[in-house]
């Protein structure tokens, strides 16, 4: 099951808008050396300046997030990585606070693996939230983890399920109010909610 917040499809017309300038400013950068300079310096100019972000653009459209089980894979052009929630070593809710909003759950399983999963973005009153079948199986792999603080985390998961249910404004939602107790705390851009905070969003 795909636990991708955005997914690749509707990436996919950004990242060719990006290409594209990125490609256009390297060319004319390219044209600008050129005119002082030899043509092979012009070639490296142009690539340097235009492949960073190209290779970027199309490297976020071939990023993956799937769960299979408890079994939580990230993977991207190059390389995979994997984390079973039922082994955790340690697991974190993180908020970061900007014009888009963003609340990330971080996992590892303590051998130099670990996979970040974007929950919500919030921008003004706009969000984008997990959708609600991975939220809840989300939820329940970490239920499966022995740690306390994956409990608690689940609980969160779970409440925003049911506040989503019932067709809640962001007020009452568990991971906006992660965003609102970070923005009034002054901790920003970003900020790591203790077990207590994880605690207080559902209570």
């Amino acid at each position: 099951m795909s636990l991708d917040l955005i997914p690749a499809r509707l990436l996919r017309p950004r990242v060719r808008k990006v290409a594209l300038a990125a490609l256009g400013i390297g060319l004319l950068a390219g044209v600008l050396v050129y005119l002082i300079a030899p043509l092979w310096a012009a070639i490296v100019v142009g690539v340097l300046v235009a492949a960073p972000p190209t290779i970027g653009a199309f490297a976020a459209t071939h990023r993956h997030l799937r769960i299979e089980g408890t079994v939580v894979t990230v993977s991207g052009m190059l390389r995979s990585r994997s984390v079973d929630l039922r082994q955790l070593a340690g697991v974190e809710l993180l908020v970061r606070v900007a014009r888009v909003s963003q609340v990330v759950l971080r996992v590892n399983d303590g051998n130099h693996s670990l996979v970040t999963i974007p929950l919500a973005l919030y921008a003004g009153e706009g969000a984008r939230e997990l959708d609600v079948l991975a939220l809840r199986t989300l939820a329940n792999a970490l239920a499966a983890s022995e740690l306390a603080p994956a409990a608690a985390i689940s609980s969160v998961l779970v409440e925003q399920l049911r506040a989503e249910a019932r067709d809640a404004g962001l007020d009452e939602r568990p991971l906006y109010r992660a965003i609102v107790l970070a923005r009034d705390a002054g901790r920003v851009p970003q900020t790591t909610l203790t077990d207590h905070e994880v605690a207080s969003l559902i209570e």
